[in-house]
C-alpha cells in the first residue's frame, strides 16, 4: 500500500481465538490433538506473518482487575462477565493491510469458537 508516493509500514493486528470452554472440556482428546495439529500447520504455513503468541490458561485462572472509580481497584478471581466463549489464545501478525491479515486470520484453527482481528496501535 502507498501513500503520497511512500511505502506505508506493514502493520501488526492481535488475532484473538475465541473457545467455548464447555465443549473442549467434553471433547475427546483426539480432538484437542487434532487441533493442535493444525494450529502447528497454521504456524508452518503463516510462519513469515506471525510475530507472536501462545494458548491461555482455562479462565477460571484469569484474575480481573478493574478501578473502582474512587483510585483503588478491584480484583475478583475469573473473567470479567460470564460468557460461553472466552479468549483461548492469539497470535500477533504483520500484514499489509486489514485485508491480508483478515485472509490470515481464516486460517486460524477456532473449532470450538471464533478469531477476531484488532490492529495493534503503535
Amino acid at each position: 500500500m502507498r501513500i503520497d508516493g511512500e511505502v506505508a509500514p506493514v502493520g501488526k493486528y492481535l488475532v484473538m481465538i475465541y473457545d467455548n470452554e464447555a465443549k473442549w472440556a467434553e471433547a475427546d482428546a483426539s480432538v484437542t490433538e487434532a487441533n493442535h495439529r493444525r494450529h502447528e500447520a497454521f504456524v508452518q504455513a503463516n510462519g513469515a506473518a506471525l510475530r507472536g503468541g501462545a494458548q491461555l490458561g482455562e479462565s477460571g485462572t484469569a484474575t480481573s482487575v478493574r478501578s473502582d472509580g474512587n483510585g483503588s481497584f478491584v480484583v475478583t478471581d475469573g473473567t470479567f462477565a460470564e460468557t460461553k466463549e472466552v479468549i483461548g489464545g492469539f497470535y500477533i501478525i504483520e500484514a499489509a493491510d486489514l485485508d491480508e491479515a483478515l485472509a490470515i486470520a481464516k486460517q486460524v484453527p477456532a473449532p470450538m469458537g471464533g478469531v477476531e482481528v484488532r490492529p495493534i496501535i503503535n
